[in-house]
């Protein structure tokens, strides 16, 4: 019992040393506020897929009344804002190619007479493909738009009636989608960078080889390095979740405890990750080369941005080793969706299967990898 105590005073007085030079330091402290509110500030505000300003281009053809009182429908909006008006289809190229326009719409010659003998008339919309989901939002504003436009010219009869639904997020704003992955995503950046720049830093320093000699064993040293990265990393999970609740109003579904459940698993992966990279690395700098070389693969296939199932699939194959993925899936699940403990238990797995070897990996590589 008395060697359990002396253990847990070593662990104890470690975790101490750690977080004392993180917030002496006026970097460090720097470091564990500011990126976190700044970038959740940004993203909230910056990182929308709603449109609310799609310039475009017309090449009217017909200039008939029936182009003119679609194209006002389009005007009238607010969303679409005319740029120019082409004269020919070889300005098409040069409208789209220099970002001047997000789409352009094509009105034929015959326009008007295939609408009066009641035969369809084709309207071609050319798209900026560069941004896909800008442009499949755009088109699908013109297809409501033409849509509306089709049930005024047939007065009297039923036309087909759409009726819409959306689960989890009623006005379709993408801030709902995009803004609780942060709570994952934006800390895991924080917390692999604190967590591969700790062993480093002593590494540097010299002072590495002194806490080897130390009565602690790998596993203590481990311990001591993990806790206080994992406590900065639910620290800043909590400012990034109180931000998108309290500043932005996103209602949350779910359970607290089960959000900070899934959180306290998903950042140990993490800590495991970058521990093992800090155990890895013999500088400072190589610790920040390689998490930054990291950081976005682990990012773009998280499903933070496109969902995991319209990658290639040997891409999804390379999801399974990444803790985002899951952690986004639990906070999701939790914030938006109301799920509970018992419907996340298989996210849950894969990050205690990471945890379990990254972890004993990096107390391996504290010992063994002097050179």
């Amino acid at each position: 019992m008395n060697s359990i105590m002396v253990q847990l005073a070593q662990i104890g007085a470690l975790i101490r040393k750690e977080l004392l030079a993180l917030v002496k330091d006026p970097s460090s402290r720097a470091i564990l506020f500011v990126p976190a509110l700044m970038q959740a500030l940004l993203f909230g505000y910056g990182a929308t897929y709603d449109l609310t300003d799609a310039p475009y281009a017309v090449l009217d053809q017909s200039h008939s009344q029936a182009s003119i009182d679609l194209l006002s429908r389009l005007d009238g909006t607010g969303v679409f804002k005319r740029v120019a008006n082409l004269t020919s289809p070889g300005q098409i190229a040069k409208v789209i190619d220099d970002g001047a326009a997000l789409l352009v719409i094509s009105i034929p010659s015959d326009f008007q007479q295939r609408l009066a003998g009641s035969q369809s008339a084709a309207l071609q919309v050319i798209l900026d493909g560069r941004n896909s989901s800008t442009a499949g939002t755009a088109s699908a504003y013109v297809g409501s738009i033409v849509a509306s436009y089709n049930a005024m010219l047939g007065s009297g009869a039923q036309g087909v009636s759409i009726e819409r639904r959306a689960w989890f997020n009623p006005n379709l704003e993408s801030r709902w989608n995009m803004m609780p992955g942060l709570i994952g995503a934006l800390s895991m950046l924080q917390t692999l960078l604190l967590s591969a720049l700790s062993v480093a830093r002593e590494r540097e320093q010299g002072t590495f080889d002194q806490l080897l000699v130390t009565p602690l064993t790998p596993m203590q040293i481990l311990m001591g390095k993990a806790v206080p990265a994992i406590l900065i990393g639910l620290m800043q999970s909590t400012i990034i979740f109180l931000i998108i609740r309290f500043w932005f109003h996103i209602p949350m579904n779910g359970s607290v405890l089960s959000l900070y459940l899934g959180l306290v698993t998903f950042t140990v992966a993490s800590v495991g990750i970058g521990l093992s990279i800090s155990a890895l690395s013999l500088t400072m700098q190589q610790a920040m080369l390689y998490t930054f070389l990291l950081i976005m693969p682990l990012t773009l296939l998280s499903g933070l941005l496109t969902p995991v199932k319209n990658m290639p699939e040997v891409l999804q194959i390379v999801t399974y080793a990444n803790p985002l993925r899951y952690g986004l899936s639990i906070v999701r699940g939790v914030y938006l969706e109301g799920a509970g403990l018992g419907e996340l238990a298989i996210q849950f797995v894969p990050l205690l299967a990471l945890a379990a070897v990254t972890l004993p990996l990096a107390a391996w590589l504290f010992r063994h990898r002097l050179s």
